[in-house]
């Protein structure tokens, strides 16, 4: 029970640092002005309304008791309760004493008065009401052959202090929860920052030079990411310089590989020679685009559909289907992006017949699909042939001409764009490569 109720209200939590920091701060003030306006308004508004209230009746059931002595001059009667007693009435003769009445229950001063008046008068023989008039309340009591009608104002039976009160315990209260709201914003302000800045270099996008600030815990953490963000970045600068190096001093001992391999005169004995070496070319090659750095290529918004139309058009190819959706906008490194998609074809036209290419989105994601009706892919083998220079040897053929960095390459593209790329069975019976790309 206990882990079912402490899972809802996670629910309703809210989930931002932001949110849950102000319903901190403002929990605890508007729970104590609720308090204390509870007390004042059930001790001291309540109890003050219902001693005027009282107050009130008394002095017309006295009038009332007076006005009945004939001992008396009514006339002389009533102006001193008139004039002492500030008692506005007249008598009506009516003999039908019958008013419509209006139960408002959720009025304080309805339920004050409702309940004098019972102590005082049989429930038949008064009416009031308090909405007739904006500054007097409108009391009827039978009296003989009529009634008297009472025009009473209304600061006789209630106190202004309650609406002062409430407007100084509410405008302190609104007053503290903005200034909260300025200064929690300047505290969350450097966690977003610091996230953002982590989000674009965990794509690949260039990061102008990031100044830490807020608390010194957060100062803290970016002056870590920052360093961190330096390392890797001249890891990867000194990882180009080093693959650059290699690819000069590879390829020169390969060409004169392949003058020496010329002059061979064994024609069967050349050929195999020659084809090793052209696969050590196309392994360098390969690997060399593998490792290349993603950063020197800056984000651009460009048009996703027409980009793979024409990928699909230059393959020239009628067993190559689409189903694209139109004008469809991405935010992104726009080379990688066809790379990726070339190489997802060409492993397609590789093991495939038949290849169809869907582009759709939703509110938060783009969605690529590459299908094939090729043999496919072991199940079990999904994860594996994203790692470099694996290959399957069941299931697919295997040929000369793949190194098994084709779905490496993609998979580090998708990634470094904060998107997903998994395989699956395609509608064909072949594989499917599926892509997320975050919107």
């Amino acid at each position: 029970m206990f882990s079912g109720l402490n899972k809802f209200i996670k629910n309703i939590l809210p989930k931002s640092l932001f949110y849950r920091a102000l319903l901190i701060v403002a929990v605890p003030v508007l729970v104590l002005q609720l308090v204390i306006t509870i007390v004042f308004f059930d001790s001291l508004w309540i109890k003050t309304t219902k001693g005027m209230t009282r107050a009130l009746v008394n002095e017309m059931s006295t009038f009332l008791e007076i006005y009945n002595n004939e001992n008396y001059d009514k006339e002389e009667i009533a102006n001193l309760f008139s004039v002492y007693q500030d008692l506005n009435f007249k008598f009506i003769e009516d003999d039908n004493f019958q008013f419509s009445y209006n139960e408002r229950w959720f009025s304080p001063i309805d339920r004050t008065l409702r309940r004098e008046l019972k102590s005082r008068f049989d429930q038949n023989n008064f009416w009031f009401d308090t909405t007739n008039y904006k500054e007097l309340i409108d009391i009827r009591i039978k009296y003989k052959n009529g009634y008297f009608k009472f025009l009473v104002p209304r600061d006789r039976v209630t106190t202004s202090s309650a609406r002062i009160f409430a407007l100084w315990i509410t405008v302190p209260a609104l007053i503290m929860i903005f200034i909260s709201l300025i200064f929690l914003k300047n505290q969350t302000r450097p966690i977003t920052n610091l996230a953002r800045a982590a989000e674009k270099f965990g794509k690949g996008e260039q990061i102008e030079e990031f100044k830490p600030s807020g608390a010194s815990e957060i100062r803290q953490a970016g002056y870590e990411f920052d360093k961190m963000r330096k390392r890797i970045v001249r890891h990867l600068n000194q990882r180009s310089e080093m693959l650059s190096g290699i690819s000069h001093d590879l390829r020169t001992p390969l060409t004169r590989m392949k003058l020496q391999i010329a002059f061979i005169k064994d024609q069967e004995l050349s050929d195999k020679l020659a084809d090793d070496v052209n696969e050590m070319e196309k392994m360098l090659n390969e690997y060399l685009q593998f490792t290349k750095s993603s950063f020197q290529e800056k984000d651009e918004m460009f048009n996703l559909t027409d980009l793979l139309d024409d990928i699909i058009n230059k393959y020239n190819k009628n067993n190559i289907s689409k189903n694209l959706m139109p004008r469809v906008y991405y935010n992104g490194r726009k080379n990688l992006i066809k790379r990726c998609i070339n190489n997802l074809i060409d492993n397609a036209i590789k093991y495939g017949n038949k290849i169809n290419i869907e582009l759709n989105k939703s509110n938060e994601s783009l969605f690529i699909k590459v299908e094939d009706d090729g043999p496919g892919i072991p199940k079990d083998e999904y994860e594996n042939v994203f790692k470099p220079f694996y290959k399957v040897n069941k299931g697919r053929a295997d040929s000369k001409s793949s190194v098994g960095l084709g779905l490496s390459i993609a998979s580090d593209i998708i990634r470094s764009h904060g998107g997903n790329i998994k395989l699956v069975k395609s509608s064909m019976n072949g594989l499917g490569v599926k892509i997320f790309l975050p919107v």
